[in-house]
């Protein structure tokens, strides 16, 4: 038996994505609307409802909107926006998080795919909150660069596109300067935190890829916790996972530069542990593709767990 799915904004950047990532499976069926239906109420309310799966990658109220038309209790969605990340009653959609998280995804009917950069923050830290090396009410920074894709099709064309109005040269923005990045509140629930990461986003001249850091002073941290202490609860954490893996100590050690595009079109997210025992400080870096695993790789990941498919199905191109 196929399940029907439905993109909702299939044409942009995340839809076009994991739409390539879906094709020629023949446990799907795709349901598509012409240009000229794609804006029609009916047409998408029709299409939402007959679905069995409905992918939403749409601006935060518009996916809002496609919610409120699905009448369909059998409906399930996952939602690749902002808008539910935090909401009442839908799943978070990192099966990574915890280890009940694939469980609640297989059953959901309501999942909210993460934010790129919350992936990362979140697999750095959450680990570290659970085993009690870092207090939820600790005050911490996540530091963030990210290929220009992760801004859409507006940002894409200020610096691809030389007619568009607002192309630039810029090789480097540090944005969300009034620190009240849409990404916080998922990143402080998810991360658990009491209090929101002071989060310092920035883009660079380039197309996809990302590295998200979390710089921590050790010798500030409750007890005696060392570099090989964190590296080892991250490890064992994530120990036997499919797209999430933490670089051995030695491996890092001997890096001198870590390049955001190197996981490019790929699902997976590699974590790496940059210690100074004698100073006793860490930089935490996730490394990712903000269109794989930080969008498209996750949400056909979940779609995956929620068909039955195996897990890594269409995941990698």
């Amino acid at each position: 038996m196929t399940t029907k799915v439905f993109i909702d904004g299939e044409v942009g950047t995340t839809g076009l994505q994991i739409r390539a990532r879906l094709e020629g499976r023949d446990d799907l069926d795709f349901i598509s609307l012409g240009e000229d239906k794609r804006k029609d109420a009916g047409a998408r309310k029709e299409a939402l409802n007959e679905a069995d799966i409905v992918i939403l990658c749409l601006p935060d109220e518009a996916a809002k909107e496609a919610v409120s038309l699905i009448g369909n209790a059998t409906t399930r969605v996952i939602d690749a926006s902002t808008a539910h990340r935090v909401a009442d009653g839908w799943v978070y959609g990192f099966p990574e998080m915890s280890p009940g998280q694939r469980q609640a995804i297989s059953g959901a009917t309501r999942v909210t795919n993460p934010g790129c950069y919350p992936t990362g923050a979140i697999a750095l830290t959450r680990p570290l909150v659970a085993a009690g090396i870092v207090p939820e009410t600790w005050p911490l920074t996540v530091n963030a660069v990210s290929g220009y894709s992760g801004g859409g099709k507006q940002m894409i064309a200020e610096f691809e596109d030389e007619a568009a109005p607002n192309y630039t040269l810029e090789a480097f923005r540090a944005y969300a300067l009034g620190l009240a990045h849409k990404h916080v509140p998922e990143m402080q629930k998810n991360m658990g935190l009491a209090h929101p990461p002071l989060f310092a986003p920035n883009v660079g001249r380039y197309a996809q890829g990302m590295i998200v850091e979390v710089p921590l002073q050790l010798w500030a941290l409750p007890g005696e916790v060392s570099v090989a202490k964190v590296h080892e609860t991250l490890a064992e954490y994530f120990e036997g996972q499919r797209f999430v893996s933490v670089a051995p100590l030695a491996e890092s050690a001997a890096m001198t530069k870590l390049d955001p595009e190197q996981l490019n079109g790929t699902n997976a997210m590699k974590l790496f542990v940059f210690g100074n025992e004698t100073t006793k400080q860490v930089r935490l870096a996730a490394l990712l593709d903000n269109l794989g695993k930080g969008a498209s790789g996750q949400a056909v990941q979940c779609l995956n767990i929620m068909t039955g498919a195996d897990e890594g199905l269409g995941v990698d191109l």
